[in-house]
């Protein structure tokens, strides 16, 4: 799980340099491949739904052919909002991994737990993976605003 989330605190510091938000994530193969990389561009794209778990979870179906990315997980170094989470389940991945909780808009556990409601998909969930180095890079972004 570590892995996954050190590349994606790499791409998180890469969004974080280019002025976005420091959010990273990898979708990975069973296997342990990573098919998918992105980081936050809501700025760089003028979109609200240029966050990095959509941004992967696109690199990792065009990777594979297919929306439905069974047999793969995520992992992203901030809980997933509700936007991500629809995305989630969407398209069938299975663990979640996030790093810092979201109380704003955290639809993992921290305002709600989208995973838990009545949908067809219902992944496994592991939080708190790197969790220290994750929000300190947000909480330094975020201080070297004001």
């Amino acid at each position: 799980m570590e892995k996954y989330m050190r590349e994606a605190l790499s791409l998180a510091r890469e969004a974080a340099a280019a002025g976005e938000v420091p959010v990273g994530c990898v979708v990975f193969t069973r296997a342990g491949e990573i098919i998918g990389r992105a980081r936050n561009r809501r700025e760089e794209n003028s979109d609200a739904t240029a966050h990095a778990e959509v941004e992967a979870i696109r690199a990792a179906c065009a990777a594979l052919g297919s929306w439905n990315l069974s047999g793969c997980g995520i992992a992203v170094t901030l809980e997933p909002c509700p936007m991500c989470a629809g995305a989630i389940i969407n398209s069938r991945l299975s663990p979640v991994i996030y790093g810092a909780r979201e109380p704003n808009s955290g639809s993992v556990g921290s305002v709600i737990n989208l995973f838990e409601e009545r949908y067809g998909h219902r992944p496994a969930v592991y939080g708190g993976v790197l969790a220290g180095e994750c929000a300190a890079l947000l909480a330094e972004f975020f201080r070297a605003l004001r």
